[in-house]
């Protein structure tokens, strides 16, 4: 199915727009209005380069501790292409394929606002590159977080004067060998056009955006799941009653207790009569710690939607009112704090969900011990809570801020640093590891809502329950519970709600 491309300029893009570029797999363009005011900006540079002896930073100076050593104005051009190569220190993993589109996006969108001095074609090209599926190869660590995402945007650039790696449809090559294939050449930098194609904020921006989708998605699975553990656990109802949370009003949790009475609308098991006054918090207070959670997502969608529509480069150039100025929006602070946030969040819809497994596999609530035939002969699901509270620890490991970390570089010229870009790679792999927590839980739920027929939960749950079960069979006896943990994860991916 072919859908419109996505316009980039200076309007205003919503995250809704992001999530469907990221799903559909849609084409990007540039609007005539962007490409009139990159044209702009461009000619207002070329006309003030040529007509004044002033330094600008990175436009005719060396860059950080470098800033005072003036370049020869047919030294530009080089000067721009150096900076690609010598900026361009990568290592770690590669990116991931998503997040490298989503920064190629972010940048064309940075660069659509006509502030940083680049050449149309230049842009072009990088639309070209998406569209045509050049992904160039990325790396998870160089980055500080500050001074923009310096060495993953340098791999981000390098490709577009012929350099470095990329994917072309998928295959690994050089980017002179993609060049060569597709009949481009190579673009010639002019001034500023390096500085503005490597400072921003694209790497940390386009992480955020993407755990930012993933944790939405989380989210509803992980309401779905408590609600399924809810009926597993034979748990009283009375927690979820709205009276209770019209008196506390924040809005997470509102959402959430009426989302759980809705997914347990209809159930037989929760309107049977209970011996319990009280359930243990990781059932009674799935609203509280799932909505502080549903609006930290909430919270940090709004910085992140912020910085995407935001011009990040340095210096900034503003062609009707004759400026060129140096600044620091290359920061990534508010980004870092807003993923040290998102990661601390998440970590806990993992916590407690291990938790409910927990409870689920401790032979109480009439259900047998570690929800399995001959307990004892068959270990049944006692490892799998092992799984889930190792990878529960390490993500409260992971979430260690590491906007409180700074480190000084450029011979300290850039003395204080955001970190992160740390924090964004660390909080895809806590989202990650959410998403394999919940799994078990959901493996763990299913088993355990078996012994409680012929009663049923609700129409809603018992067809997300007939589906996973098409998956995943009951447990009667010990077989190898990786299959089936794997088997939960792909659910969790693939299955709509």
């Amino acid at each position: 199915m072919s859908h419109s491309p996505l316009q980039i300029d200076r309007n205003h893009t919503d995250f809704s727009q992001i999530q469907a570029l990221m799903e559909n797999n849609q084409p990007i363009e540039i609007t005539s209005s962007a490409q009139e005011s990159i044209v702009k900006c461009r000619d207002y540079l070329d006309k003030k380069m040529a007509g004044s002896n002033e330094l600008f930073y990175g436009i005719n100076t060396g860059f950080g501790f470098l800033q005072n050593v003036q370049i020869d104005k047919d030294q530009l051009s080089t000067l721009q292409d150096n900076l690609l190569k010598s900026h361009a220190c990568g290592l770690g993993e590669e990116v991931p394929a998503e997040i490298v589109r989503l920064m190629m996006v972010l940048k064309i969108k940075s660069l659509s606002y006509g502030h940083s001095g680049v050449q149309l074609e230049t842009v072009q090209r990088l639309v070209e590159m998406y569209n045509h599926d050049v992904l160039p190869i990325i790396y998870t660590q160089g980055s500080l977080g500050a001074s923009g995402d310096l060495a993953p945007l340098s791999h981000l650039s390098l490709p577009l004067i012929g350099l470095g790696e990329v994917y072309l449809k998928g295959k690994k090559m050089s980017a002179a060998d993609a060049l060569k294939q597709l009949g481009w050449n190579a673009i010639s930098l002019k001034s500023k056009e390096g500085l503005a194609l490597i400072n921003g904020t694209q790497f940390m921006s386009a992480y955020g955006l993407h755990n930012l989708a993933q944790a939405e998605r989380l989210m509803k699975w992980a309401n779905v799941i408590a609600a399924i553990s809810f009926d597993a656990f034979d748990c009283v109802s009375y927690p979820l009653n709205e009276h209770i949370h019209a008196v506390r009003l924040h809005k997470g949790q509102l959402t959430v207790a009426a989302t759980l009475r809705n997914l347990l609308d209809g159930s037989s098991i929760a309107v049977q009569k209970k011996s319990q006054v009280q359930d243990p918090y990781s059932f009674r207070c799935v609203p509280q710690v799932h909505g502080a959670t549903k609006d930290t997502i909430d919270y940090v969608q709004s910085i992140f939607v912020k910085e995407m529509n935001a011009v990040t480069d340095n210096p900034n150039i503003f062609p009707d009112e004759d400026l060129i100025i140096s600044g620091g929006n290359f920061h990534g602070q508010p980004l870092a704090l807003a993923l040290d946030f998102l990661s601390i969040a998440m970590s806990e819809l993992a916590n407690i969900s291990e938790r409910r497994t927990y409870q689920l596999i401790s032979g109480q609530r009439n259900l047998p011990p570690f929800l399995v035939k001959n307990p004892g002969l068959n270990s049944g699901f006692m490892i799998p809570q092992y799984t889930a509270a190792g990878i529960v620890s390490e993500n409260k490991q992971l979430s260690t801020p590491s906007s409180v970390d700074s480190i000084p570089s450029s011979n300290n010229q850039e003395d204080h640093v955001s970190m992160g870009a740390n924090g964004a790679v660390k909080c895809k792999r806590i989202i990650d590891n959410v998403e394999k927590v919940l799994a078990i839980e959901l493996l763990t739920a299913v088993q355990a809502i078996e012994f409680r027929r012929p009663l049923k939960t609700s129409p809603t749950l018992e067809k997300i329950i007939t589906a996973f079960r098409k998956e995943v069979s009951f447990n009667e006896a010990d077989r190898i519970l990786h299959t089936d943990m794997k088997a939960s994860i792909q659910f969790l991916k693939t299955y709509a709600i």
